[in-house]
């Protein structure tokens, strides 16, 4: 722990004495890392080699990978925020050869970012095929990274999508992130959500006050209760769950989309 700030610290140590990276999606061998307050940080596990998805921190990134004697391959960012690429630059010092995939448009904001890449791009990772997809209204350059090559397809969406919920819209449009989430809805539907935070439980709380006769919901949120309280994650998701649950998503046209975005950005 060289070198670490006192906080830095801090967050190892409790990471240390937790039970996090629960495996979920045994056949897919993603694992989720809790951090920071609501963080999620995804690690795909290939052999001995390791992509990880926006890392909001480095530390239990790196503590996880050495402990199990990996290599970390590449980093997938969604895009720019803080709590997303805030550990990137230390697990490339650690791991200078590794993969930094970006928005290219992001070059200024993502500067270490060695392979940029735009919309309908498709990459190849440890051999398997990633489409970029991008979602606009989180922020005017956000993308996600889509896969057919699992089980299940499996989609990286930052903070677009939520379980229960979408992004706030801070660079782009309402309009926009409307579009981003009908690009979402037309995959397939057993696709398999990996967001970015977790959110779940405040979300479908403010869903039952919108639609408080919604048996689905009312039946996700007690689901998701019971797994809080047995120390589980409640992400990912499915688009089957989402389009059930998430209110965002069956919007029918942009006004429903604007009036709900509004009532969930002033919900105390």
């Amino acid at each position: 722990m060289e070198g670490m700030t006192p906080q830095e610290k801090a967050i190892v140590m409790q990471f240390m004495g937790q039970t996090y990276g629960q495996l979920h999606q045994q056949d897919q061998n993603i694992i989720g890392l809790p951090v920071l307050q609501d963080n999620i940080i995804w690690l795909w596990v290939k052999n001995k080699s390791v992509v990880v998805v926006d890392p909001a921190i480095a530390e239990p990134v790196i503590h996880w990978i050495k402990k199990r004697d990996l290599d970390l391959f590449a980093i997938f960012q969604t895009h720019h925020h803080e709590d997303h690429i805030g550990g990137t630059q230390k697990l490339i010092n650690e791991w200078p050869d590794v993969k930094v995939i970006a928005s290219g448009r992001e070059k200024k904001r993502i500067p270490f970012q060695n392979i940029s890449v735009k919309d309908g791009d498709t990459i190849n990772v440890l051999n398997k095929k990633f489409k970029i997809i991008e979602v606009i209204g989180h922020t005017n350059s956000h993308i996600s990274f889509y896969s057919k090559d699992f089980h299940k397809p499996i989609l990286f969406i930052g903070d677009t999508l939520f379980s229960g919920g979408c992004g706030r819209i801070f660079e782009g449009t309402h309009e926009q992130m409307f579009k981003s989430l009908k690009r979402i809805s037309l995959l397939p539907i057993d696709t398999i959500i990996y967001c970015a935070h977790e959110y779940t439980k405040s979300n479908l709380q403010w869903a039952l006050e919108i639609s408080p006769n919604d048996s689905l919901i009312k039946e996700k949120l007690l689901e998701v209760e019971q797994k809080i309280n047995s120390n589980k994650l409640t992400i990912p998701t499915t688009l089957k769950e989402e389009m059930n649950i998430n209110l965002f998503l069956k919007a029918k046209n942009l006004k429903e989309f604007s009036y709900l975005r509004a009532k969930k950005d002033n919900w105390a």
